[in-house]
């Protein structure tokens, strides 16, 4: 077992911490869309979540690689500049979890990262070249690749069921939601687990209990496998309701088609060790899904509050990683100081978000009520299609449009008497 100073083992416990709001923040990725079609019961897509979590930990190591070898000089860091980038990451994690804002977990914590390392060792201890081509450019294109290869995906799967029964393509289409679910949830084991396992092994370099250039040791990759799956049990409610009612309205086959969409980008980014943002991936394959079946539509309410955050997810963090930095920099008083704020912060989130529960029993009983655009796109749009047992099918039609009432003469009443002619 390596040698550890107090620092040190507050690092990893800080790290560890982070990897549990990792996990909650993100079990929406999974498991909203299976939740929202009535695929799998709440309770038990979170329980089936946290337990591929577990495995997919184990799967890589090359976005660890990514975090603890490449991003930053890992030669420079100290264990209190990882601390400050922890904290900044928290943060950003339980404040976009209080508004149900499906925020990238992963951003949070490279952006905190760069904040204090720049803090700590100027701008030259960023490696510019690795930030854009394994973090902002995967960020631009993973929801778009995803999304565009959920349309497409969504369009076959109502092509390919078009001729069968309604009930049985919807039953067929919600296993393989469960089966694609599963294989997100995989995914998010083999990326965003490994986020904290580099973070660890980073501080591990820093504070010279490990050589550099070391992969991350087997307690590493268990301990953060462990925290991002309770994590994930305890089940990010609020941002389950937003990925699954607050984008868009979707059916069994447009389920499908987002998770697997969103799958196949996400273990082909760890894969080749991009650090990538899963929740770009899931919340793009959403809008993807959405807008591949016919009459469907996404809030772009919604979309555009979810955009704003992404792009402040990477300064926020970095300002808040970099201003803890500066306070840890005063010695081990700042360093007590800065972990005293976590806490207070992080105990004061949880208590404004007692004054509206979400949770298991009542995540699906919302609507996020459409904007402006979203009414006019629906207005203009013709009306779905749905499949007849028989192999036809039938456009649902308009509610019909009741005439107004005419008034009839009570017989009671005489008549008036005729105009006299001119």
């Amino acid at each position: 077992m390596e040698s550890f100073s107090l620092i040190l083992a507050i690092v990893v416990i800080t790290a560890l911490a982070f990897d549990f709001t990792n996990g909650f923040h993100d079990t929406a990725n999974a498991m909203a869309t299976t939740i929202s079609t009535g695929a799998l019961k709440p309770k038990v897509a979170v329980a089936m979540s946290a337990t591929l979590n577990l495995v997919g930990a184990f799967l890589s190591v090359e976005v660890a690689n990514t975090i603890s070898k490449g991003l930053v000089d890992e030669s420079g860091i100290r264990p209190e500049v990882i601390f400050a980038a922890l904290v900044g990451a928290i943060l950003w994690n339980l404040v976009t979890w209080l508004v149900g804002l499906p925020s990238s977990s992963s951003h949070a914590l490279m952006g905190g990262l760069i904040g204090a390392t720049i803090a700590s060792a100027g701008t030259g201890a960023v490696h510019g070249d690795v930030l854009v081509t394994k973090v902002l450019l995967p960020a631009v294109a993973a929801p778009v690749v995803a999304g565009v290869a959920a349309l497409l995906a969504t369009r076959f799967s109502y092509a390919l069921s078009r001729n069968s029964d309604g009930k049985a393509a919807d039953k067929g289409f919600r296993v393989g939601q469960i089966a694609s679910a599963g294989l997100v949830s995989l995914a998010h084991g083999t990326n965003d687990a490994q986020k904290t396992m580099g973070i660890i092994t980073l501080a591990l370099i820093a504070g010279g209990s490990i050589a550099p250039d070391s992969d991350p040791p087997t307690w590493v990759i268990l301990s953060a496998g462990l925290a991002i799956a309770m994590g994930t049990y305890i089940g990010g409610w609020r941002i389950i309701r937003t990925m699954g009612k607050g984008l868009t309205d979707l059916r069994p086959q447009q389920g499908f088609a987002a998770q697997t969409s969103a799958a196949a980008v996400i273990l082909a980014s760890s894969h080749i060790g991009f650090s990538l943002s899963t929740t770009h991936a899931v919340s793009g394959s959403v809008m993807g899904a959405g807008l591949g079946r016919k009459g469907g539509v996404v809030r772009w309410s919604t979309a555009t509050r979810m955009f704003v955050a992404w792009g402040l997810t990477l300064p926020a963090a970095a300002l808040v990683g970099a201003l803890a930095e500066s306070v840890t920099d005063l010695g081990d008083w700042g360093t007590a100081l800065v972990a005293v704020f976590l806490v207070a912060s992080s105990t004061a989130i949880w208590l404004l978000s007692r004054r509206q529960v979400v949770d298991a029993s009542n995540v699906n009983e919302f609507e996020e009520p459409a904007g402006v655009v979203t009414a006019a796109i629906a207005a203009v749009t013709p009306p779905p299609s749905v499949a007849l047992s028989e192999g036809l099918t039938a456009t649902i039609p308009s509610p019909p449009v009741t005439p107004a009432p005419v008034a009839t003469p009570d017989p009671a009443t005489p008549a008036p008497p005729p105009a006299a002619a001119v």
